[in-house]
């Protein structure tokens, strides 16, 4: 049987995922020091995993409502309000996921007919391509460049806008670079997104996750004319150190919410209620661990940048998120090259540019969400590995 013949066109076109082919070179290797899964190497606050211990304890194992636990809904709303100052009606325009992922698949396949465009900025989220190519739709890449910061440009979003164009897809803080929006760049893709009349999904994941203390997180979904057009996508994973409990949410105007229930219902059910139940806790009381684990995020931040600028790898500093961004390309090597010969030779691991689009090449993914003296002894080993190149 030809199987390729099998599998659907549009699933068949679609790379592996570039972090997990790379990082299967790596499973079952103790002599390696990771810089590359994007997962906090904190534990789960204590007071978050009893509450999921003590909803077992108490025999709540069964379905939820297909939209999550109201009380969940309601505390999701309740921080929302506080935290992006944007007010959404827990019992109609807020819904549970398993994770981001799930939010951003059942948006997409809510929205698009086959042929419809999204815009998005490179380098990106290696999911994001993908989702909307299994949702049919188009995907349309604005690059962001390393002297911008890797900032997404309102008018690099109108170059690319035609009569196709559905969805403008955003990421900040981002991964992988840890770029951050301003004022206003928001308010110009804002603007192009009512004058167009056009949906925006916007991916917070990190938004807690900001060091410039003087600027706080501001969401495209808060400014005027955009909660009513705005898919607001948000979890537990990285501010909560939750990852595993794969938990995520969206608010949304209540049709949207509808159809995106629609599909979640037929495909997911629901969410886990032991995760649901931990993340009423994350959010009522998991400010102070977050906020001690953001300030060691900060700290780690400024010694990686400091330490690939000293190396001579060319580094900005980014805003958020908990990724630094290098540019390799003084090496004379790709990214993959780069990535494969520091893993191969100092047993450091990071992640290829060229995993998060073709505008990633000449860069390195490295994660500090890692102890800081395995940061200090990975940096040591790559300052070794670029003098040797140097020499060469």
């Amino acid at each position: 049987m030809d199987y390729n013949a099998k599998i659907a066109t549009n699933v068949a076109s679609i790379p592996r995922s570039g972090i997990r082919d790379f990082f299967e070179l790596v499973q079952g290797r103790d002599d390696v020091i990771s810089l590359g899964v994007g997962e906090p190497d904190f534990v789960t606050p204590w007071h978050i995993r009893e509450a999921a211990i003590y909803s077992l304890e108490k025999g709540q194992t069964t379905y939820t409502s297909n939209l999550g636990l109201l009380s969940l809904r309601k505390s999701i709303s309740k921080y929302v309000e506080g935290f992006f100052h944007v007010d959404y009606d827990p019992a109609k325009e807020i819904l549970v996921t398993v994770g981001v992922s799930e939010a951003i698949d059942i948006a997409l396949r809510a929205l698009l007919n086959p042929g419809d465009e999204v815009i998005f900025h490179e380098p990106c989220y290696v999911s994001y391509s993908p989702s909307i190519v299994m949702a049919h739709g188009v995907a349309v890449p604005v690059v962001t460049t390393k002297e911008d910061e890797f900032s997404l440009k309102p008018e690099a979003v109108a170059a690319v806008i035609t009569p196709r164009t559905r969805i403008i897809f955003i990421n900040f803080p981002t991964n992988p670079t840890g770029a951050c929006a301003s004022r206003s760049d928001l308010e110009g893709i804002a603007k192009l997104a009512i004058e167009h009349d056009l949906i925006v999904m916007t991916d917070e994941i990190y938004s807690e996750l900001r060091y410039d203390e003087t600027e706080e997180h501001l969401s495209i979904a808060s400014l005027p004319g955009m909660k009513e057009r705005t898919i607001l996508l948000h979890g537990f994973s990285k501010a909560f150190a939750m990852t595993g409990f794969r938990l995520g949410y969206a608010c949304a105007p209540q049709p949207i919410i509808e159809a995106m229930m629609k599909i979640h219902q037929y495909a997911m059910l629901c969410a886990p209620i032991m995760s649901q139940n931990a993340a009423i806790e994350a959010l009522e009381n998991g400010q102070p661990a977050m906020i001690e684990m953001r300030n060691s995020y900060h700290q780690r931040r400024d010694f990686l940048v400091k330490r690939l600028n000293e190396i001579g790898l060319d580094c900005h500093t980014p805003g958020g998120a908990f990724y630094v961004f290098p540019d390799i390309r003084s090496t004379g090597l790709t990214s993959k090259e780069f990535a494969m010969r520091l893993l191969e030779e100092e047993n450091v691991a990071c992640v290829p540019g060229s995993a998060f689009g073709p505008s990633g090449e000449g860069f390195l993914r490295c994660c500090y969400a890692t102890a800081f003296e395995d940061i200090r002894t990975a940096t040591d080993k790559m300052e070794r590995f670029v003098g040797r190149l140097k020499k060469a």
